[in-house]
């Protein structure tokens, strides 16, 4: 291939200018003598001399002289300097950094060009920018701006110039700030100042300032005169096209303004140099009198339609007329409704003027064709591409449809509109032969369903039938659809509509009742669900309602049949959603809900999978003790009682059944449930479950520990007595304070209350909203008792008393300590009492109590019997090893808390000893005083680390003491067998970690070195015989694994030809993995690289009657592959390719169908022809039959291919080319001299743009 360059005759001019014409040499191509090469001069043209003088610089010097022209470099760099006392920023603690640095990167990220700050010696600043010109400019303002101090000075110069120093849109004034630097503020046109304000530096307002007063000087110089000129003149006085007075303009220097035609004034204005400006007026004035003399006017009748082809486009037909005439033609204002055309001119031209007028006016003419509307988009076309190859033909030619009206309107010169006209007619004749309409009334709610989605539906009838259909918009409500085109097309549409509409008629419109709940998931997380429903129901429409209106209705429409069916299968997908979605509550004690939920979560998520159900647990934070599970109601059922099992397995939980008539559940269960939460709170929080209402059942199940259980039974039967005989309740109002002093301490008042009167009285649970509302249900005479003794009791606590008593001030501090909480309970135990120590310091002893006046009495009762306790308080000692007392503690000093508020004693535990000295206490500070010397140790006596003080009164402080000894963990020692020890440990601790957390004791597996049978498990007696017993019972189940393990370590050799190994393992080890997972064994092959193991032999691995089973199918395989045969077929290399096809696609293909395995040679093989297949004999045979004949197919193909590119081969050059010379020249600086030639390979001499040069080594080193 060569390439060719093409010269034009202008580029070969242009190539031949830049060469003298001794250069100028003919070269004949293929010649048989080789030409000279070109000399050094010639291929090498010199450069012009710097020191040629202005004469000669005409002359060429050389060819470089035509081409090379002065490139303007793009990036300028300009310095600036600001001197010390200008610079706005001097106190710097280094230079480089501050504000000043931020200042120029603003101004280098804003401008886009670059800075460099440099600090000469007499500490001024210089400025290095560099960039485009515009940038530089630019930052330049914003350097002198913001890190040069400014001055400011104002110029005062006339009003009227201000305007010539802002200039056009203000150019010119954004040019003068960017070159002096500076901001010039010029007053606005409303205010009557002439100052001119600038403000920069010194220098840049002093180059403002002379620029302002320059042009301010300009202005000066100039004269503005104003020449009334009759109207009618104007035209005469500008000449055709504007040329007159252009030339005078160019002349005088003088600008002259004629108002256009389309206003109404008469002056022209001159602006200009006075003298010039006196001779335009001259020039004018003389004009407009010799015009006003020699011309006369006629005026004519031209028809208004006509006017506009007489002014032409742009006026340009009247300046026409003016041209060749000189005469102007008047043309009235288009709103005018005139039809008289004036000329004014000299009276020998006005004839050709008119003649030229009539001319113009009957040049165009307006013509009309009659053709009903519907067929106009059929005329223009589609895209207008008819109408184009009319109007292309005639440009000239204006062609105008007016919607609704049966014409078109054509407008241009009369031979294009009569050629026009002809062939629009010929088209709507043509058009009204060969298409017809028709228009159908369909309802218009039918209308978008009948255009489909997106279209579908219509665009499908359109392109099916070639017909166009035009739906009326929703808007206009109208059923009228029109259908134009093919008669037959449009018959078959008609049909077809109708067929369409006949159908949604008959559709059907139904509403389905779903619980909003189960929209999102019939809909599904992205819509899945749902699409899959309207793929099995295409042709129903399904509508969900929004869900801000939280409506049930979900709306189905299509044909009745398949609405029928997609209704019943919602309804039993809705059913299936329901039974899915029965939920029941199960009341667990808050204790027990960790061991339900396992470690890990491990219990809590068997029972979910197990169940198949939604267990949802209350957050750790929480007071509910409510387990809320989902799911089928029997999967309910069964989770519930596997979660009641463990908490009955856990604690001694008893649970009664209780007969009751289901009619009295809801009386019994009360308002929100407040009648039976107070029976579950008085007895001690049991959970009493009442059947599900509906269910017919009476029986009512109480659980809880067993004496609480029998309280709440014999509370529950009596209440049900009472419901049955008659009851009756009463509401009473009582201040939510004042409730727990009714209620008494331990529920005492009100026990007493009901069992005087009998009557039950229910207090507010926290949740209700009504705090102050107190309920009392019973029998009438009962209730009204009770009601008697509350309203008595509440009335006492309303008579507000203030009374004293006197405490010893010693102990006052028990009292307020921790922020006043034994004064907090006092008054949230009766009712509100307010109750005032007096302040520290002060040695009163007076303390005072204000509230009810029951409730008083009540506290100051209290307080007495806190203070006995106080005065008759003693400290007993509990010795206890200290290495056991974070464990008597418990989880953050949880158990130490309950001690101390169950029997109200104080306990304080001593400092922890680290390392005591032997044989001698440590000095410890008791109440602040050191104990001034050591004592001596008794060997007998507890160590002072081990001493627990316990401080409270005499017969509590003991009942502490033996609560703390209780929880002193106890060990004991369980017999395990060594080699089981690292089962029951797990992996990294697991399985120990999750015994210890259940049996919540300490268990020490003795290290491996120990080769020790024994674990010590350590933890509250409670807990050891659980924690022993748990430890059997693993190591019971570890044994059985043991001897599982031992009976599936049975090993089965199998004698199997290697050969065949790769069939029973299949692709990608498809055959052997389905041996190995239907039979659970293992199978090992033998390593090919391992030469000391036998290659025939596979091993399996498992229980013994299922390793004989694998053994019995890998022996299938083998008897299989043994009836199989291999044969050898020559297939040609040339088809391999075709018959394996893309990524062995074709080949897989082949060997499925026939059941064989065929292997091609590899890269390099002795053979590349040779194929193998294996397979049963009359497989294989069929198989070779097959690729045999594929391998004649594509060896066709192959024979082709390779005749044809024979053909597309290059000639092949019977000589070999003679090596290159490369580039030569005659007469070279270095043929006539000692200069070497240059070495062309010298990365030195001919060095790569941009590259660096690596210079020249010499003898004596490299240059300096």
């Amino acid at each position: 291939m060569s390439s060719v360059a093409v010269l034009t005759q202008e580029s070969f001019a242009e190539h031949r200018s830049g060469l003298v014409p001794q250069q100028i040499k003919v070269a004949t191509l293929n010649s048989e003598e080789e030409s000279d090469p070109p000399t050094y001069k010639d291929a090498f043209p010199p450069l012009p001399e710097k020191s040629a003088c202005l004469e000669s610089a005409q002359e060429p010097a050389g060819a470089w002289n035509n081409k090379i022209r002065p490139i303007k470099a793009s990036v300028i760099t300009q310095v600036f300097h600001v001197p010390l006392e200008e610079r706005k920023y001097k106190d710097m603690n280094q230079f480089g950094e501050g504000e000043q640095a931020k200042i120029c990167l603003e101004i280098m990220q804003r401008t886009g060009a670059h800075l460099e700050l440099s600090l000469a010696k007499d500490q001024g600043l210089s400025i290095m920018v560099s960039g485009k010109l515009d940038a530089v400019m630019k930052a330049r303002k914003d350097i002198v701006a913001r890190l040069q101090t400014q001055a400011s000075a104002t110029v005062p110069i006339p009003k009227e110039h201000h305007r010539f120093v802002i200039g056009k849109n203000g150019e010119k004034l954004q040019d003068l700030e960017l070159k002096t630097a500076t901001k010039i503020q010029i007053p606005r046109p409303d205010d009557p100042s002439n100052q001119i304000k600038i403000t920069g530096t010194k220098e840049g307002i002093e180059k403002a300032r002379h620029e302002v007063l320059l042009i301010s000087a300009e202005q000066d110089k100039r004269a503005v005169e104003r020449l009334e000129v009759e109207k009618a003149f104007h035209p005469f006085i500008a000449g055709p096209y504007n040329r007159l007075v252009g030339e005078i303009m160019q002349e005088t220097g003088t600008r002259i303004n004629i108002p256009p035609p389309s206003v109404s004034r008469t002056e022209i204005v001159f602006t200009g140099e006075k003298e010039q400006l006196a001779q335009a007026v001259a020039r004018i004035k003389k004009i407009y009198e010799e015009k006003k003399k020699k011309t006369t006017t006629i005026a004519v009748e031209v028809k208004k339609s006509q006017h506009k082809y007489v002014i032409g486009p742009k006026g340009n037909s009247l300046q026409e007329i003016l041209e060749r005439t000189g005469v102007s033609v008047e043309i009235p204002p288009s709103d005018s409704t005139s039809e008289t055309v004036i000329l004014r001119g000299e009276p020998e031209k006005l004839g050709q003027a008119l003649t030229e007028v009539y001319a113009k006016a009957n040049s165009f003419t307006v013509s009309s064709v009659s053709a009903p509307s519907w067929l106009h988009r059929f005329i223009i076309g589609k895209k207008g591409q008819n109408l184009a190859k009319i109007t292309q033909q005639m440009p000239k030619v204006h062609i105008e449809f007016t919607e609704g009206e049966d014409k078109i309107t054509l407008e241009g010169p009369t031979e294009d509109v009569t050629v026009a006209q002809e062939q629009i007619e010929s088209m709507v004749k043509d058009l009204i032969n060969r298409m017809d309409y028709v228009e159908i009334n369909i309802d218009h709610r039918f209308h978008r369903h009948l255009i489909g989605k997106s279209g579908a539906n219509i665009n499908r009838i359109k392109d099916q039938y070639k017909v166009s259909v035009r739906i009326p918009p929703d808007s206009e409500k109208s059923n009228l659809i029109r259908i134009e085109g093919d008669p037959q097309g449009v018959q078959q549409a008609k049909r077809e509509l109708l067929d369409l509409a006949s159908r949604m008629e008959n559709e059907r419109t139904k509403d389905l009742i779903i619980e909003q709940r189960f929209h999102r998931t019939i809909i599904g997380q992205k819509g899945e669900r749902i699409r899959e429903i309207r793929d099995k129901f295409p042709e129903v429409i399904i509508n969900f309602p929004d869900p801000a209106q939280k409506s049930d209705i979900v709306q189905l429409r299509g044909p009745k049949n398949e609405v029928e069916k997609c209704t019943k299968y919602m309804q039993k997908m809705v059913a299936d959603l329901v039974e899915n979605s029965y939920s029941i509550s199960v009341p667990i004690f808050k204790q027990f809900h960790k061991n339900i939920i396992g470690k890990g979560g491990a219990n809590i998520k068997k029972i979910r999978e197990e169940s198949n159900t939604k267990i949802d647990l209350p957050a750790e934070n929480s007071n509910s003790e409510t387990i809320v599970i989902t799911g089928k109601r029997a999967n309910c059922e069964a989770a519930r009682s596997r979660i009641l099992s463990i908490q009955k397995d856990l604690a001694n939980i008893a649970e009664v059944e209780v007969s009751i008539p289901a009619k009295l559940h809801n009386s019994l269960i009360g308002t929100k449930g407040r009648l039976i939460r107070s029976i579950m709170e008085e007895c001690g929080g049991v959970h009493i479950h009442f059947p599900v209402e509906g269910s017919g059942s009476d029986t009512v199940v109480i659980r809880g520990p067993s004496s609480d259980v029998e309280k709440a039974k014999k509370q529950l039967l009596h209440l049900a007595e009472e419901k049955q005989t008659k009851s009756f309740t009463v509401d009473i109002r009582a201040k939510p304070e004042y409730h727990k002093f009714l209620i008494g301490k331990g529920g005492g008042k009100i026990r007493k209350v009901r069992d005087s009167t009998g009557a039950r009285i229910i207090f507010p649970a926290a949740e209700d909203k009504d705090q102050d509302l107190i309920t009392i249900i019973g029998k009438e005479d009962a209730v009204r008792e009770a009601q008697r003794e509350l309203e008595a009791l509440i009335q006492n606590l309303d008579n507000v008393v203030e009374d004293y008593m006197l405490v010893d001030p010693k102990h006052h501090r028990h009292f307020v300590i921790r922020r006043g909480q034994v004064l907090r309970e006092i008054a949230e135990e009766y009712g509100g009492v307010m109750v005032s120590f007096p302040r520290s310091g002060t040695q009163s002893d007076k303390v005072t109590l204000k509230g009810a006046k029951d409730c008083v009495e009540a506290a100051k009762k209290r307080i007495q019997e806190i203070i006995e306790d106080l005065e008759a308080q003693v400290t007993m000692e509990c010795a206890i090893p200290q290495k056991f007392h974070r464990s008597v503690m418990g989880p953050k000093g949880s158990r130490i808390q309950q001690i101390t508020r169950d029997y109200n004693v104080q306990i304080k535990f001593p400092d922890r000893e680290e390392t005591p000295a032997h044989g001698m206490e440590p000095a410890i500070q008791e109440n602040g005083d050191e104990a001034s010397e050591g004592r001596e140790a008794d060997p007998g006596s507890p160590r002072r680390c081990d001493i627990i003080t316990i401080s409270g009164r005499k017969e509590k402080c003991e009942a502490a003491k033996e609560a703390l000894e209780a929880l002193v963990p106890v060990t004991i020692e369980v017999e395990v067998p060594f080699d089981l020890h690292r089962y029951i440990i797990g992996q990294k601790g697991s399985g120990i970690r999750k015994m210890m957390d259940e049996f919540e004791v300490n268990i020490h597996v003795p290290a491996p070195e120990l080769q020790s049978d024994v674990i010590a498990i350590t933890g509250l007696a409670a807990n050891l015989d659980r924690a022993k017993a748990g430890l059997l019972e693993r190591v019971k189940e570890l044994q059985a694994e043991q001897e599982d393990r031992a009976l599936r370590s049975f090993k089965l050799n199998v004698t199997v030809d290697p050969r065949y190994h790769p069939k029973i393992i299949g692709r990608k080890g498809a055959v052997i993995t389905q041996i190995r997972l239907e039979h659970d064994v293992n199978i090992q092959f033998p390593d090919k690289d391992d030469g000391s193991q036998p290659q025939d032999q596979i091993t399996i691995t498992g229980y013994e009657k299922n390793t004989e089973a694998a053994r019995d199918a890998i022996l299938k395989i083998v008897g299989e592959l043994e009836q199989m045969v291999s044969e050898d077929v020559p297939l040609d290399h040339r088809v391999h390719a075709r018959i394996i096809g893309a990524r062995g696609k074709a080949i897989r293909k082949i060997m499925d169908e026939f059941k064989v395995d065929i292997r091609f040679p590899q890269s390099g093989a002795p053979d590349p022809n040779c194929v193998t297949v294996t397979g049963l004999p009359e497989n294989v045979e069929e198989a070779i039959d097959h690729i045999l004949n594929l391998e004649e197919e594509y060896l066709a193909d192959v024979v082709d291919t390779e005749a044809l590119q024979v053909y597309m081969k290059p000639p092949a050059h019977e000589e070999a080319k003679a090596p290159s010379k490369g580039f030569v020249v005659r007469d070279a600086p270095w043929a006539s001299s000692s200069e070497k030639a240059p070495d062309m390979s010298s990365s030195e001499e001919f060095p790569s743009f941009g590259a660096q040069v690596a210079p020249k080594t010499l003898p004596w080193g490299p240059k300096r």
